[in-house]
């Protein structure tokens, strides 16, 4: 016996063939969902945009949206060359041999 997974779009109910399935993913709410491209035209992007996450020392983070004219007027492009990645080691980190 053999078993067949239909794809249905959360917003519609609407059934969706696989290759139109569209994760959405809201990071803020945590939470995602499926919809299909045509449910979603209504959601307008946002242009010129910095997506920032703060990690403070208490443990608590917080993530906001803000306009990259301010966020280019606090931080500047200098700062932003010599920033470690999100991902590896900070910039001239060494593991010692010890």
């Amino acid at each position: 016996m053999g078993y067949k997974s239909i794809r249905t779009s959360d917003i519609s109910g609407e059934v969706l063939a696989d290759d139109k399935v569209i994760t959405v993913v809201l990071r803020s709410e945590g939470k995602l969902f499926d919809a299909a491209a045509e449910e979603l035209t209504g959601l307008k992007r946002l242009t010129n945009v910095v997506e920032v996450e703060l990690r403070h020392a208490d443990g608590t983070t917080e993530e906001f949206i803000v306009n990259k004219s301010d966020f280019d007027k606090v931080v500047t492009a200098e700062v932003l060359a010599n920033a470690d990645n999100i991902r590896g080691r900070r910039n001239g980190f060494k593991p010692s041999a010890d």
